[in-house]
């Protein structure tokens, strides 16, 4: 009996292990979690090493939300930074939920994970650290003031990958 269970996780860390690295097209994917919500005045940042790249990259931003997220929308301010203090800024909305208010994304639990295109076919045009805000910038409807603190963003994720695989 023993045999048999040490057999199968074997098995299973095998597989585990053999989807991880068969990811050839990442060159960075990082989260960072949230415990009770997003709050506004927190921008989200990841940092990065880049070479200079002459093949074109996609970018995404990955979020995790659940069933409290009571948005259909998902409003986003990014600044890219490169390494010469050059900042891009991006406002970006992203659609979450359907008509019917059920939550977009893959995930069989009430969890739910929405790749979001970011850009596509980017080429980094200077080596060295690159470094990306995201902030959140939702708002009621007829408001001004936005929401504080976002509640069912669980994690936000980063990631860069190549769109041309050797």
């Amino acid at each position: 009996m023993r045999k048999t269970i040490r057999t199968n996780s074997f098995l299973a860390f095998g597989i585990a292990l053999m989807l991880i690295s068969c990811d050839k097209t990442q060159i960075f994917d990082e989260y960072h979690t949230f415990q009770n919500g997003w709050d506004k005045k927190n921008s989200v940042i990841f940092t990065f090493d880049q070479e200079v790249s002459k093949k074109p990259n996609n970018i995404f931003i990955n979020i995790r939300s659940n069933n409290d997220y009571e948005f259909n929308n998902l409003f986003l301010i990014t600044k890219l930074e490169q390494p010469s203090g050059l900042i891009k800024v991006d406002t970006l909305e992203y659609e979450m939920a359907d008509l019917d208010g059920n939550m977009l994304g893959e995930g069989f639990s009430d969890i739910k994970e929405s790749k979001l295109w970011y850009k596509e076919n980017v080429k980094f045009p200077e080596k060295g650290k690159y470094k990306i805000s995201i902030s959140q910038a939702v708002r009621k409807t007829g408001k001004v003031k936005g929401v504080e603190k976002l509640k069912g963003i669980t994690e936000i994720g980063f990631r860069i990958e190549t769109s041309q695989v050797e």
